[in-house]
């Protein structure tokens, strides 16, 4: 097995925070309020041999498509990546972050 980076899973793999808001999306889908997500599903071009691949992409119960980012904190290339796509592609962006339990838990979103 090849060296990942630190922070980094495999390509197809979630970390504890993706998993856990899988779990959300899986009772949001169940109750109606989105009809389809995939983790990983689609890659966006940005820039010649520059992509970005968001964490979940989803249909909403009207039919919009988002591409939900999951993040714990936010590293400078990731929020540019983002915004980046925001401005290209005609679904909507949701950063999605998982907040501290000294914090009080629970998630955070942040609209692009």
């Amino acid at each position: 097995m090849r060296d990942l980076a630190l922070g980094r899973m495999k390509t197809g793999s979630m970390n504890k925070s993706e998993a856990e808001y899988a779990t959300i999306l899986e009772a949001q889908k169940n109750a109606g309020f989105i009809k389809w997500y995939r983790f990983e599903g689609i890659k966006l071009r940005l820039a010649d041999n520059t992509f970005y691949t968001p964490d979940f992409v989803l249909m909403n119960d009207s039919n919009i498509i988002e591409c939900h980012e999951v993040k714990g904190f936010w590293r400078d290339d990731a929020k540019v990546k983002i915004k980046i796509a925001a401005e290209m592609y005609p679904f909507k962006f949701l950063a999605v972050l998982k907040q501290a339990k000294k914090r009080g838990g629970g998630w955070k979103s942040e609209e692009f």
